[in-house]
């Protein structure tokens, strides 16, 4: 899959990691079935702030379009739309590895997207362009349409971004 750059220099990799890391979470009901992946199919939208080390926070926006492949894979194409700059594309493949598992790429990752179920919650990580470590959780909230997302990105182990926002189904 082509990797989408960032192109504003005031922004660097860090906000390229923050750009790329919401996948489209799924409903309370749904992320609790055996095969939470055919939550993704169909319509998402994430509506997030983004910090940055030393940067003024900014808004981003995330529209998600997602389907099951024939052999049973997610197939996730992302539209980022960050505050103040061009929209960009992401795509997301991820399959089932085992219970509770989950792997597959992102093109703005370098290496696997990991994801695990920990007690209802689902944990991804990843790592980016520059030395970055990517932790997301997906937290499915009551109701079954909404999830909460936190992001932190990590350089040399300290905190450099983080992101915190919604997810829902639409």
């Amino acid at each position: 899959m082509p990797s989408f750059k960032r192109s504003t220099p005031t922004r660097g990799p860090l906000a390229g990691a923050l750009i790329c890391l919401i996948l489209a979470p799924a409903s309370a009901t749904a992320l609790t079935l055996q095969r939470p992946l055919q939550f993704f199919s169909g319509r998402t939208e994430t509506l997030s702030t983004v910090k940055v080390v030393a940067k003024k926070p900014y808004r981003s926006r995330t529209t998600g379009s997602g389907r099951i492949l024939p052999d049973g894979s997610l197939l996730l194409v992302q539209q980022v739309f960050d505050e103040g700059q061009t929209p960009q594309q992401r795509s997301w493949r991820i399959r089932q590895l085992g219970p509770g598992r989950y792997g597959g790429t992102m093109t703005d990752a370098i290496g696997p997207v990991m994801v695990q179920d920990v007690g209802g919650r689902y944990r991804f990580t990843f790592r980016m362009k520059g030395n970055l470590s990517v932790e997301q959780w997906l937290t499915p909230l009551a109701g079954g349409r909404v999830a909460r997302s936190d992001v932190t990105v990590k350089k040399f182990g300290f905190r450099v971004a983080s992101s915190a926002g919604m997810v829902r189904k639409i």
